[in-house]
């Protein structure tokens, strides 16, 4: 459920899963306090905190309305539009979750790997590149309050430095919106990807916890 800077490609078995866990640790320091000094974006703030079960009610599967801005960061507003399913599995009671976001019309996917951190009550959102088969070093981190969830990082766009932003609403039962925004100047957001996700049948979407092909 979370792009980043650029979608990826699937990513196979629980091995991959168990083994992304496994290499986040090196990770939470960099993504544990605001290192950035002056003047910020509104909302930005690396200090939000969560509940472990904030993204219990993505279990299972669902299907997407994708809508991505054709150029970032160049005043565009042209936007691309692309389906997609996606399927969410709960690992350590709930301290870390997985799912991946199949793009049928574009031959990619992607995979989300979050993480909670029980001392700062605090969630930290990696993705995996479908190109290099890298875990992305720079995990957007946040929480929920209620039914909206705010998430931010640090990070570059075709070597531009960025302000990066998650947000997340539960709109209710069966529906749910991500957008994911990027700030170049420190002082204005750009709305650069949202997607619109519809409640569905595991059973029918997912195999194994994957988006079936």
């Amino acid at each position: 459920m979370n792009q980043h800077l650029a979608h990826k490609s699937p990513i196979s078995g629980v091995a991959m899963r168990a083994a992304c866990l496994t290499c986040l640790c090196a990770a939470f320091t960099a993504a544990g306090a605001d290192t950035t000094s002056g003047v910020l974006p509104p909302g930005y703030s690396t200090s939000r905190t969560g509940d472990v079960h904030d993204f219990d009610y993505f279990v299972g599967g669902w299907t997407s309305k994708q809508r991505r801005l054709k150029a970032r960061g160049v005043g565009s507003s042209e936007w691309e539009e692309f389906p997609a399913t996606e399927c969410l599995t709960l690992y350590l009671g709930g301290m870390a979750t997985v799912d991946e976001l199949y793009m049928p019309t574009r031959n990619r996917a992607g995979l989300t790997v979050r993480t909670f951190d029980v001392e700062k009550h605090q969630w930290s959102i990696f993705w995996v590149s479908s190109t290099t088969g890298k875990l992305d070093p720079d995990p957007v981190v946040g929480g929920f309050q209620g039914n909206h969830g705010e998430f931010y990082a640090q990070d570059e766009d075709d070597h531009r430095p960025v302000k990066v932003r998650y947000t997340w609403d539960k709109i209710d039962h069966d529906h749910a919106r991500w957008q994911q925004a990027f700030s170049y100047d420190n002082h204005t957001w750009e709305t650069n990807w949202i997607a619109d996700f519809t409640r569905a049948d595991a059973a029918r979407l997912c195999e194994n916890g994957r988006p079936k092909r």
